[in-house]
């Protein structure tokens, strides 16, 4: 029997979607032949953490379903464990990537792959707690219910869609991946700056685009970006085995096989965007995925309204653009390389992806200097909240840079102990902390 992992990380009270998760799992285990382990990794407060463990502890008991609950100094403990075993070099440095002190979507979802991994697991399946699930004619509309097509061959697969559009010579292929996107709020809170002034809007989303795009392909990209799969609601199924866009699908609403134990995300710190890496290794790599249309629907949460919210996520969406110089280089270097990236039953050649982002890490920074002035000039015309934090820009200048550049040495360090962490999980298993 297949098992699987349905995860959630959070850092906000967040007990609507942990009853939704639950049943979304029971719907699972009652339509498909699975066993899946519910993972919530909890960085909230200790009074939401307890309100959360009374809400888990509530939920009727269903065969085939374990809840694996944990905070952080569990999810410590466990990882330093893992890192014991796997015997690496600089313990205390990767024990840091994996749960550093600072906020990191992408170290969150590396710890769930790692932790899913001794839980006996084949596959990652990862939604939010920001996030809710659509409902057609009383009934919640689950991903699940095509993401269990991954972990078969492409030929297999076949039969489980409603289209195909793959190249000859890929039904051999492991299919690694299944996902949609989002309907309702923006994936990142700036909506705020497109309705007030549509060309500012433009001058701060289009800093995402690599350096030499053109003005049209920074406007196509700016009219596409962050907005998801619109405002139609879901009527009926639609999905189709491909190669699947990293701008179709959303990370709260994606599953992973295989391919999260070969290469991890990028752990960079307070950066949005940073657990999006897998989407566009699959893609370049060539590897089939199923693109569906049961998308979550996304909402924003208070906290980010606040003065501390909005300049904590402000910070965020900043070294979001600034990784970007760094990964456009990346995402160009492995769509050169194409199908080389993996191997004939589809696994990925790790190193040849870590030399590729040590190379982005000789770039100039000219790029990033003439985005943060950019952003900073953007802001300044916004006034208020936003003119404030433009003010810091110049400030943190060098030390924005330098983060930005870090980021990927230290992704490049991890994906090279990444596959050991991994075998010392799955041999130690869940005994690690329970």
């Amino acid at each position: 029997m297949k098992r699987i992992c349905l995860a959630l990380p959070t850092d906000r009270a967040c007990t609507p979607i942990l009853r939704e998760l639950a049943e979304e799992a029971e719907y699972a285990v009652s339509h498909f032949n699975v066993e899946i382990a519910v993972l919530i990794l909890d960085s909230s407060s200790p009074a939401d953490f307890g309100e959360h463990a009374r809400v888990l502890a509530a939920l009727p008991r269903t065969p085939g379903i374990e809840i694996v609950h944990l905070d952080e100094n569990a999810q410590r403990a466990f990882l330093q464990n893992v890192i014991k075993s796997a015997a690496v070099a600089e313990p205390e440095r990767v024990l840091d990537l994996m749960l550093p002190g600072r906020r990191s979507y992408g170290a969150c979802t590396n710890r769930a792959f790692v932790i899913a991994a001794a839980l006996g697991c084949e596959s990652v399946h990862r939604r939010d707690s920001d996030c809710t699930y659509q409902e057609l004619d009383g009934a919640k509309i689950f991903p699940i219910h095509h993401e269990l097509t991954i972990g078969t061959t492409a030929a297999a697969a076949r039969d489980r869609v409603a289209t195909v559009d793959l190249a000859p010579g890929s039904d051999d292929l492991p299919v690694v991946m299944a996902g949609a996107s989002f309907i309702g709020d923006m994936s990142v809170d700036i909506d705020d700056i497109r309705q007030r002034d549509p060309e500012i809007y433009y001058d701060v989303v289009s800093l995402w685009a690599p350096g030499g795009a053109t003005e049209a392909e920074k406007r196509a990209l700016v009219a596409e970006s962050f907005t998801g799969a619109g405002t139609s609601p879901f009527r009926a199924d639609e999905s189709v085995l491909t190669v699947v866009d990293p701008m179709r699908v959303d990370m709260s609403n994606i599953a992973f096989h295989r391919v999260q134990e070969q290469v991890p995300l990028p752990p960079a710190t307070d950066t949005i965007g940073s657990d999006y890496f897998l989407m566009h290794l699959v893609h370049d790599a060539g590897l089939p995925g199923v693109l569906h249309n049961r998308h979550i629907v996304n909402f924003h949460t208070g906290e980010r309204k606040t003065d501390e919210g909005f300049a904590s996520y402000q910070l965020a969406l900043t070294k979001f653009f600034l990784s970007m110089l760094y990964l456009h280089f990346v995402y160009e270097r492995m769509g050169v390389a194409g199908s080389s990236l993996r191997d004939a039953q589809g696994d990925v050649d790790a190193a040849a992806v870590a030399e590729i982002v040590r190379q982005s890490i000789r770039l100039p920074v000219d790029e990033n200097l003439d985005r943060l002035e950019k952003l900073g000039r953007a802001y300044r015309r916004l006034g208020g909240r936003h003119a404030g934090f433009a003010e810091t820009l110049a400030v943190r200048r060098e030390v924005l840079l330098d983060e930005a550049r870090q980021d990927m040495d230290d992704f490049a360090v991890l994906i090279d102990v990444w596959q050991s962490l991994i075998r010392a999980s799955t041999s130690a298993g869940a005994g690690l902390f329970r």
